[in-house]
């Protein structure tokens, strides 16, 4: 999972809804973008539906993401342009006010910290870490019932 043997190069990649509840969690090495993970944190979903729509940084302005959630999934993804991009713009301001609410996944992770072991990541094993966060996602989902 990464360069050490406790596997610190890994992401954790997380959907949580307009309450900062987490829909899905994934885990997967820190070395590829986060553009190429977000099939793989969709599939890992713990709801039957997936989201209608999704919100990102400037990390997430792609075209053929945009594309293949569109076409696949259904799901319309906002995320601001990035300064450098070629190609003329695909959002106008309208979705992209919503973007104001990305704080919620920021407010997922830090409840991820109140996890001492979360923090520190004393398992070697990824599957025993991946564990641990989805133990940590049950716990805030019964705080937040």
């Amino acid at each position: 999972m990464g360069p050490t043997k406790r596997g610190k190069g890994c992401k954790i990649m997380a959907i949580c809804d307009g309450h900062g509840l987490p829909l899905a969690v994934h885990l997967a090495s820190a070395s590829p973008g986060e553009v190429t993970l977000v099939a793989d944190t969709l599939e890992a979903r713990f709801l039957p539906e997936y989201p209608e729509r999704l919100i990102g940084d400037k990390a997430y302005d792609s075209d053929p993401l945009d594309e293949m959630l569109m076409t696949t999934y259904g799901i319309e993804m906002i995320a601001r342009h990035r300064d450098n991009r070629q190609r003329p713009p695909t959002q106008d301001g309208r979705p992209l006010r919503r973007r104001k609410r990305r704080w919620k996944i920021e407010r997922l992770f830090a409840w991820f910290h109140h996890s001492r072991r979360l923090v520190t990541r004393w398992d070697y094993h990824a599957e025993n870490f991946l564990a641990f966060v989805h133990l940590a996602c049950i716990r805030i989902l019964l705080k937040h019932l």
